[in-house]
């Protein structure tokens, strides 16, 4: 069976099949595969089927495999392996901007053992793949998938005593994009897409063409996770403070990036598609700052920022229970710009 289209280099799709073309092979053997509008010629891997196994809380599904040639493998992938086995107890879910791992280790590890979150995704690594600290995560209980780049790049999925499967590194759109803002993975039944959100400053300027061509491939992804028949969180931070309510009084933003009415209309998109932002419904007359600058006593005087947001897909938003900022973890010695975000997810009851 040859191919007519291909979908975007190193892309994992879950769905339900409901909203995408499906063809469907009569022999038994071969199972039904996905096509995408756009062709490349890179290996790519669709998930086509996505049906839950009641009696065994876990997922079946059938897979499809590419390859440069254009040639089609059909083959069997256990969601078990892909998606986890579904939690039945609540779920942690946090995301930090650590603000280079490595210099701060010993605090990203004191939290994470008073916190005790189960997944959490980690910005601004300010390390290449080599350099993460993977084993002194995983003596603190975490296992951890990454996309590492030196500078002010690297995302991480961390998760406690299990393994987070890996479905996409990068974000689709543009193969010339090196920048590593963007990993997904799997975690216990949960999908989880960590983000990284261009800055822009200075704006206008091409680094703020830069954020705003970036945020519209997030938008475009993002449509594609939204009506998953699972779980999946959009989490990080996204450079964006969606209204003024968001941000201590003050003029000296204006002309911030993160304020633009470009960047918070694309935010708004992604709400119009459905997502819910976490911290918002739960926290609706509270500013609820995530950031604040080192520079001019921010701290000190919580003058902050809400740029690090949780969004949750209707049946992820269906299992919210509550939400929060570990403030206190922005007041440590040597500690990052950015507090620890977080939502607690009951378990699926589907």
């Amino acid at each position: 069976m040859r191919a007519t289209n291909g979908a975007p280099a190193g892309a994992v799709y879950i769905g339900n099949g409901e909203n995408h073309r499906i063809r469907r092979n009569r022999r038994r053997d071969q199972q039904p595969f996905v096509r995408s509008p756009r062709r490349s010629p890179m290996i790519w891997r669709i998930v086509s089927r996505f049906a839950r196994n009641r009696s065994a809380t876990a997922f079946s599904s059938a897979t499809t495999v590419a390859t440069r040639s254009g040639q089609w493998s059909p083959a069997r992938l256990s969601l078990r392996a892909a998606m986890g086995t579904l939690r039945t107890a609540n779920m942690k879910i946090a995301t930090f901007n650590i603000n280079n791992i490595n210099r701060r280790l010993p605090n990203l590890l004191a939290w994470l053992a008073h916190a005790k979150p189960d997944v959490v995704c980690l910005q601004e690594l300010k390390a290449e793949d080599r350099a993460f600290p993977q084993a002194e995560l995983r003596d603190g209980g975490y296992r951890a998938v990454w996309h590492g780049q030196r500078t002010w790049n690297g995302v991480a999925i961390l998760s406690r005593g299990s393994e987070p499967v890996v479905t996409r590194r990068g974000l689709p759109g543009d193969l010339d994009d090196k920048q590593a803002r963007y990993i997904e993975a799997a975690v216990n039944g949960v999908l989880i897409a960590c983000v990284y959100l261009p800055n822009g400053n200075p704006q206008p300027g091409p680094k703020f063409d830069y954020k705003l061509a970036w945020f519209d491939r997030l938008v475009e992804h993002a449509a594609t996770l939204c009506d998953i028949n699972a779980s999946v969180v959009l989490a990080g931070d996204f450079n964006v403070v969606p209204t003024p309510f968001d941000i201590y009084p003050t003029r000296s933003w204006d002309k911030d990036a993160l304020v633009q009415p470009a960047p918070r209309e694309r935010f708004r998109r992604l709400l119009g598609q459905g997502w819910t932002d976490a911290i918002r419904t739960m926290h609706p007359k509270q500013p609820m700052y995530t950031f604040w600058h080192y520079l001019r006593n921010r701290w000190l005087r919580d003058a902050g920022l809400r740029i690090d947001h949780l969004l949750l897909n209707g049946t992820a938003a269906a299992r919210l229970t509550a939400a929060g900022v570990d403030r206190a973890v922005r007041g440590e010695e040597g500690a990052s710009d950015h507090a620890p975000v977080w939502v607690t997810l009951k378990p699926d009851a589907r």
